[in-house]
């Protein structure tokens, strides 16, 4: 069975400058969103991303090759109508971080796990002044109300362009810490994204990969990698 998808029609996607910012036409007509609200983003350089992805659509469109339009549209379209209630749900990953519940055994996973998560725990007291407990296993540690706090407050400061892909640094990486280290530029999105499936690598160094695995983490580092640049290029 076929799957239907929306013709190209238009020869030309450029830029163009708004009153709210940038938007994409097609042929001089401006794009707008699946829920029909105007198209914008903040930033020239993201509309540049949003027109090339357009542009570069053959005959029949295919929205799955087209994560800067999907990711500003999620902005304008999810996020900025419940903004208070993602970045809510986005701080809450505080209170249960990735960086915190450490293996009890192998020991060298154990080590490994003090060795390339710990700096980064402190980095975050030193940076956002939020210092997290840390323990051995899965049962759930209570954290700091004022560690939790300010792990919170640079989300609600963020834009909903911001927000829209803050919230896959988070979700892909299972550490808001991590999102935080990234967006602030203190990891790269590489690093960022290897530290978040450290315990995925030490599986496979013992038993080998698994080629569902492999498959699922590529498409996971493509679209962290992804939410790194678009919240880059939101200014």
């Amino acid at each position: 069975m076929s799957v239907w998808a929306p013709k190209r029609f238009w020869k030309r996607a450029e830029v163009s400058e708004t009153a709210q910012g940038f938007t994409v036409t097609l042929d001089g007509r401006a794009i707008k969103t699946p829920a029909k609200a105007a198209f914008w983003v903040p930033t020239r350089t993201l509309a540049a991303e949003v027109a090339a992805e357009w542009q570069a659509q053959g005959e029949k469109v295919a929205p799955e090759t087209m994560p800067f339009t999907r990711t500003a549209n999620s902005a304008l379209d999810k996020v900025t109508p419940q903004f208070a209630a993602v970045a809510g749900m986005l701080a809450e990953y505080g209170g249960s971080d990735l960086l915190c519940y450490r293996a009890v055994a192998p020991q060298e996973l154990v080590a490994r796990q003090a060795q390339l998560w710990d700096p980064v725990l402190a980095w975050a007291v030193a940076e956002l002044g939020a210092r997290l407990v840390v323990t051995g296993g899965v049962m759930p540690v209570a954290q700091p109300l004022t560690s939790l706090d300010a792990l919170a407050q640079p989300i609600k400061a963020q834009t909903a362009f911001h927000l829209s892909a803050f919230h896959d640094l988070v979700a892909i990486s299972g550490s808001l810490v991590l999102a935080h280290a990234i967006a602030r530029k203190h990891l790269s999105a590489e690093t960022g994204f290897a530290l978040s499936r450290l315990d995925e690598t030490w599986q496979t160094e013992q038993w080998g990969a698994d080629d569902e695995a492999v498959e699922s983490d590529t498409v996971k580092r493509v679209a962290l990698l992804h939410a790194a640049r678009f919240f880059d290029l939101c200014g």
